[in-house]
Formats: structure tokens, sequence, C-alpha cells
């Protein structure tokens, strides 16, 4: 069986030619015309391997869709749309996207994303037997385990996307140094990637929300102004 693609779109713009250019690539390819039926699909079905989502989707907006996805699934979401202001691209990756592409598109950096995104989810940590505690909070230790894929605070599980997860590792694989945020983007998203830095920037606001006990003062994942970011233990 191929790979599978959920195409969520409420109009003609785009999907046709989406369709068939995933479906060139050897996608098996699921429909939704808005965020509902793509959430009963996804409930029925099960996740595919990639989800794309245009950000105008009727009663249900795009970034509402995303969020909605992003609580039961870890499936990687691509947004393709013709909204592309810096607002809009921050929105959809705050909401819970790994990667945005504005209209008008080439099919082919299209066809490259999504393959980039699938190796990022084949190459899922779990393997290294390795584990961190973070934060050394007394009854609330941050600890990261790539054998599980987990990060639990306490007794919790932290619950992060596969994303965050890598770029949690990355950070902590190099604790105490700073990563420039364009090696986080090679690291983390792949020589493939086509986009900026700024991705970078959101997925980290993300992380610290919900891995620092005050988010607005961050004492783990620290900005180092001009040069990138460095995650201090606190033990």
């Amino acid at each position: 069986m191929g790979a599978s693609l959920m195409i969520v779109e409420d109009g003609a713009r785009a999907r046709p030619d989406l369709r068939l250019a995933m479906a060139g690539e050897g996608y098996e390819i699921a429909e939704a015309g808005d965020g509902e039926d793509a959430l009963d699909q996804l409930r029925l079905n099960g996740p595919p391997d990639v989800v794309m989502v245009d950000l105008v989707l009727g009663d249900m907006d795009g970034f509402s869709c995303i969020r909605e996805i992003r609580r039961e699934h870890d499936v990687p979401i691509m947004v393709v749309t013709d909204r592309s202001d810096t607002h809009d691209v921050v929105a959809a990756l705050e909401a819970g996207a790994d990667d945005f592409v504005a209209e008008p598109f080439e099919i082919k950096e299209v066809t490259a994303r999504v393959r980039a995104l699938r190796r990022r989810a084949e190459r899922a940590p779990g393997r290294d037997p390795r584990r961190q505690v973070l934060d050394a909070d007394p009854g609330r230790a941050l600890e990261l385990a790539r054998d599980r894929g987990t990060v639990r605070r306490g007794d919790e599980d932290v619950h992060l996307t596969l994303t965050e997860f890598r770029l949690l590792c990355e950070l902590a694989d190099e604790a105490g140094r700073v990563v420039s945020r364009a090696a986080l983007l090679d690291r983390v998203w792949g020589g493939e990637f086509f986009g900026d830095e700024r991705i970078v920037d959101v997925h980290v606001r993300r992380l610290r929300k919900k891995i620092e006990r005050d988010p607005s003062e961050p004492r783990i994942v620290v900005t180092v102004r001009g040069l990138g970011y460095r995650l201090d233990l606190q033990q």
C-alpha cells in the first residue's frame, strides 16, 4: 500500500492540481471539503501520512482545523493557501502546522516538501536509550526519554508534536552550547526545507509553552541574541 495524503480544501482552486500531482507521486488521496469532514474522516480512518490544509474552510477555518487535528494526532500538517502574510504564517505554525506554502506555488516544490515531511516522520525518535533530566524541579522534574519518545513533567506526559520533540532533542544534545537557527533548521527540518528561519522561532515558542515553568521568562530554552538558542539544564 502506498503513502496516504489528505487534502482539506473547500473549493476547486488548488485541489485538482494537488490531487493529480500527489497521485502521480504514488499517494493514495483522501479529500475533505471542510474541517469537520476532515476530522470525521480522521476519526473513522485514522491519520494519513500527511495532511494538507487550506486556511479558508467555511465554518471552521484552517487554523481551528489544524488545532483540532493536533489535539488528537501527530500527523505532519502542511498549509497550502493563498494567504501568505507573516501573520498567517506565524498563526498557522502556532496552531500546529509543520510547514507552509503559499499560492501560486510550483508543484515540484510542494511534492519535495511533502517528501521531506515524511522523511522527518519516518526518522521518529525512540531508538536512543539516553534519558535526560532537563529541569530537576522537586516533585515536577522534566525528563526527556528518547527511548520512549516522551517528555514527562513529574507524573504527567508533556504532549509534544514530532517537530517539537526533535527540536528539543537537538537542543538537549548540545546542552550548554548555542545552536544557531540555521543549524536547527537543517537538523530538524532537513536540507530539503525551502522555508526561512521564522519557523524555528515559532516552534521554540510553542515548545516553551509546554516545558517551561514560566514561558514568559524561559530558563530551559534561552535565546542568545544574534546567535540562536541554548538549552540550559536546570539542576
